[in-house]
């Protein structure tokens, strides 16, 4: 399987705190967290020891979209990055139910095209998509589908839009757990649980072609 990630290069992980997972805050460390970017930097070195590789955690627990759009230049194009991996949208629907702070479609939408143009026009970064996710576990999630649903397709269509590597996360943890149980992959329907990350970091490396087991 050909690998899209060369020896040298640099990728960055950002979004909320699915990719936050408790890392250090201090800006010039190199602490992963406990979640699927510290399993991904972990499986590549024990599968492809020949790549150095370096992986930087820039997610913040919390944030949105609109939080993305206000840190982007700090967190994103000052890294300079050869990769950036987006995971975000979960609290652009959570926010709506447990504070009645909605984020509209079309705001998640130009806060993501935001982001995205301006990668496109400040870095030579190639950009991974990895679509929100959802588990119906507890019960009262399903109702938030109405409004996660369309976000999840404005991701898709962004990936469509901007050439991204697309990673359906969704879809695919919706497979997952349809042989198990949702709380084998998150507790809340939100948080990913271990088996969740390294499932998370297993799907990560299939897209980029480093998963060859």
């Amino acid at each position: 399987m050909r690998s899209f990630i060369k020896d040298g290069q640099k990728v960055l992980f950002i979004g909320d705190s699915v990719t936050d997972c408790g890392r250090s805050r201090s800006e010039d460390s190199n602490d992963l967290g406990a979640g699927y970017p510290m399993f991904t930097a972990s499986f590549v070195k024990a599968m492809h020891p020949e790549l150095d590789v370096s992986f930087v955690n820039r997610g913040i627990s919390g944030n949105r979209t609109k939080d993305l759009v206000d840190r982007w230049t700090r967190d994103c194009i000052e890294l300079n990055p050869d990769w950036v991996s987006i995971l975000i949208g979960i609290n652009d629907t959570w926010r709506r139910y447990d504070r009645n702070d909605p984020t509209t479609f079309s705001e998640f939408e130009d806060n993501y095209r935001f982001i995205l143009e301006r990668t496109k026009n400040e870095t030579d970064a190639k950009i991974i998509i990895m679509e929100p996710f959802l588990l119906p576990y507890p019960e009262s999630r399903k109702v938030w589908r109405e409004d996660l649903d369309p976000k999840i397709q404005v991701a898709r269509n962004l990936a469509m839009e901007y050439k991204a590597l697309f990673i359906p996360l969704d879809g695919l943890l919706a497979a997952a757990a349809a042989k198990t149980h949702p709380k084998v992959w998150s507790e809340d329907g939100v948080h990913p649980s271990k088996n969740g990350h390294a499932y998370i970091a297993m799907e990560w490396m299939k897209a980029l072609g480093l998963w060859s087991c």
